[in-house]
């Protein structure tokens, strides 16, 4: 399966905005249910949000609800994170992920996804 590529990770102020982008050449979208997870040093990955590849239909975690918004490009086949408001807590690698046919039920365990980029850093600092 060709890889995931993420990109967009920067330094960024608090309350300051970034937008993560996941290419996903050789997983339609159609098929595929893409989401984010996090990791931050010496804690253990995080869930961030998920898109659907039935109806577009989006989940995320109560820690970034309102302040991110995940959205795809089928055409283009790409996802996107948009990260507004971004707090000191939000720093991390953030990893896209795939999986066929979901999940949806129990996405935001890690265990539930089977193909995973290489990740990309976002630091939160003044």
């Amino acid at each position: 399966q060709s890889p995931l590529v993420e990109s967009g990770g920067d330094l960024v102020q608090p309350g300051g905005s970034l937008m993560l982008s996941c290419a996903t050449s050789g997983y339609n979208l159609d098929y595929y249910t893409i989401g984010w997870f996090r990791q931050a040093p010496g804690k253990e990955r995080e869930a961030v949000s998920c898109i659907s590849n039935l109806d577009d239909s989006t989940y995320y975690a109560h820690s970034v609800q309102g302040r991110f918004t995940i959205s795809k490009d089928n055409a283009k086949n790409m996802v996107y994170l948009q990260m507004n408001d971004l707090k000191i807590e939000d720093t991390a690698v953030y990893y896209c992920v795939a999986q066929y046919l979901g999940p949806l039920r129990g996405w935001d365990k890690p265990s539930e996804w089977q193909y995973w980029g290489q990740g990309t850093q976002v630091t939160v600092s003044s």
